[in-house]
């Protein structure tokens, strides 16, 4: 599919022409520095969006069930990668600068409705505006870097392009941080700020590559190329329909029971579908009466196997930082950053003290009233307030608030200062980990694998997260902050392997001529990953943690998985990519 621009700009286009001769032209600089605002923005919200989604209320969150929190992280992910390959067509008709200042104008209110919300659905609604502007931002800044660039520097832009992206990773979080110490509503100001500030370079300094030329072709070519690519109608029907099925359940309309229930139906009546449209097509048969078929079975398998990689890779924002809060004391790792001053404890480890004060208040009250919480359920409402309190230590608590009739300032403020003992740091600055770790070290990382086969590079990733959530299986009893680090690094190690070669593999699988045209479809395993990533999450959080108090099996059901991914990739490259290559050598293959 390719990518067009505005007409009209001929003189622009001659400096750019020039321009890439020497280097880069001035929209390969336009488009990174709109990337990092947009990341900033993006990772802003999205490493904090577990936290903030189970707050409650009261404390600034949305109070939403884990479940709820699961439908709404697979859902909107799910159509934010998928909806590219529709923009991406629109752009080519519109042009890249006017698809730039669309995605903006709908990503700005987006974020500020987010933090608006209060229930729900319109907290759905408003992240669904954010995440159709992301859409139409994808294709169109890829596509600014890819026709800014030459075949003499190609990889270099890219290179440049993929360091800006984990930039913004790596400083949205940890200003979103600062920012929610202050208050939720200033994170999403903050992230609405951001796009807003790209309206500057698009108007100010962005021309549409002089190398794009706007096509004039329908929207339409779109499903034909998909057909071309994936499969034909029936199949996308049938496929559609499963998918709808899965939401409906995550959204609570169908309980998952029915839902898998419902899907297994529906397959069992294409199949049924299948034999008799074998027997009665013709010639004109409408696509709906065809038998289902797939265009390229190999890419399908692999984009079904590759989205287990997303599934599991995203339980890195989706679970972690939940677990973080929950579950992990992370005193060791602030005992650390104590050498370094209490003003960086303070950042990293922030606690409104008047909060707290206002919650041993508010128990003293509820004590005196006839009511006493268990230990470890007020253990899980005061981590919200960041505090990490022992069981042991609350049950003392209570009882010494049971016995004493009233609360002075001074025995107030004495109680506050020794929970404060209890403080952890935010979950999103280890989260931040990973994005630290990729900017330093990809580069090393790729060229250290450069001369391996992405097979083997792809599936060392899996097994590499296979072992960070195996170590999360079975390290509980000493789950502390220098743990969950090591499991963080490796998790980035991981995504460094098997992300780049990802996309690497597609290429090597892909017909020689339609390389770029696969290469656009491959975005669909990352839309089935985080669909399946986000039920996955909040079905596991909610059952095996909260109900059944095993986390260990949450964590194994995650290694299991990158297992079994691993597992798959390797039968994959086995039968289907190195077998059909030594029967017949002619062909291109992997």
């Amino acid at each position: 599919m390719s990518i067009s621009s505005l007409p009209g700009q001929s003189s622009a286009g001659a400096q750019t022409v020039n321009t890439q001769k020497a280097g880069f032209s001035r929209a390969f600089y336009v488009a990174n520095l709109m990337e990092i605002f947009e990341r900033l923005a993006w990772y802003g919200f999205f490493a904090v969006s577990s936290v903030y989604m189970t707050t409650p209320s009261a404390q600034g969150g949305v109070g939403f069930t884990d479940l709820e929190r699961g439908a709404v992280q697979g859902i909107i992910p799910f159509f934010l990668y998928l909806l590219p390959v529709l923009t991406g067509a629109l752009g080519d008709q519109l042009g890249y600068r006017k698809m730039f200042l669309l995605s903006f104008a709908i990503m700005a209110p987006g974020y500020y409705l987010l933090g608006q919300a209060q229930s729900f659905w319109p907290f759905f609604a408003a992240l669904s505006l954010v995440a159709l502007g992301a859409a139409c931002f994808k294709p169109v800044v890829v596509g600014t870097i890819s026709h800014s660039t030459n075949d003499s520097n190609r990889g270099l832009g890219f290179g440049i392009f993929y360091t800006m992206v984990n930039i913004g990773g790596f400083l949205g979080p940890l200003l979103a941080g600062a920012l929610r110490a202050i208050s939720w509503d200033a994170v999403f100001m903050m992230s609405a700020c951001w796009i807003l500030i790209n309206f500057i370079p698009v108007l100010w300094f962005y021309r549409d590559p002089p190398s794009l030329k706007r096509e004039k072709a329908p929207l339409s070519n779109v499903l034909k190329e998909a057909q071309s690519v994936l499969g034909n109608g029936r199949f996308a029907l049938t496929l559609l329909v499963a998918v709808v099925l899965l939401m409906c359940s995550g959204v609570e309309v169908l309980s998952y029971g029915q839902a898998f229930t419902l899907i297994g139906v529906w397959l069992v009546v294409n199949l049924i579908w299948d034999r008799i449209a074998h027997k009665v097509t013709r010639v004109n048969t409408p696509w709906w009466a065809q038998p289902m078929q797939i265009s390229n079975v190999r890419f399908a398998l692999y984009l079904a196997i590759i989205a287990g990689f997303w599934t599991v890779y995203n339980q890195l924002f989706y679970t972690l930082p939940l677990f973080i809060r929950d579950y992990v004391d992370t005193r060791d790792l602030l005992n650390f950053i104590a050498f370094f001053g209490e003003d960086a404890v303070a950042l990293f480890a922030y606690v409104d003290s008047s909060q707290l004060q206002s919650a041993i208040q508010a128990l003293h009250t509820q004590l005196h009233e006839g009511t006493q919480p268990t230990a470890e359920a007020l253990r899980l409402q005061w981590v919200h307030l960041k505090v990490n309190v022992s069981v042991a230590e609350l049950d003392a608590l209570m009882a010494q608030l049971s016995a004493s009739v009233t609360l002075s300032s001074a025995q107030l403020q004495h109680l506050t200062n020794a929970l404060l003992i209890y403080r952890q740091i935010n979950p999103e600055y280890l989260i931040n980990l990973d994005f630290a770790a990729i900017v330093l070290l990809q580069i090393l990382v790729s060229y250290l694998c450069q001369r391996i086969k992405p097979f083997y590079v792809l599936t060392a990733g899996l097994v590499v997260m296979c072992g960070a959530f195996g170590l999360m299986a079975t390290e509980l009893t000493a789950t502390g902050g220098a743990l969950i680090v090591t499991v963080i690094l490796l998790i980035a190690l991981g995504e460094m392997l098997t992300s780049p070669k990802s996309q690497e593999y597609v290429a090597s699988i892909a017909p020689p001529s339609q390389a770029a045209l696969y290469m656009g479809y491959y975005f669909v395993s990352m839309a089935l990953g985080f669909l399946f990533a986000g039920f996955l999450s909040g079905w596991s959080y909610a059952t095996l943690v909260q109900q059944q108090n095993r986390p260990d099996l949450m964590w194994a059901l995650f290694g299991v998985l990158a297992l079994v991914t691993a597992i798959a990739l390797f039968l994959f490259n086995r039968y289907l990519i190195q077998k059909p290559a030594l029967q017949a050598p002619t062909e291109q293959t992997a």
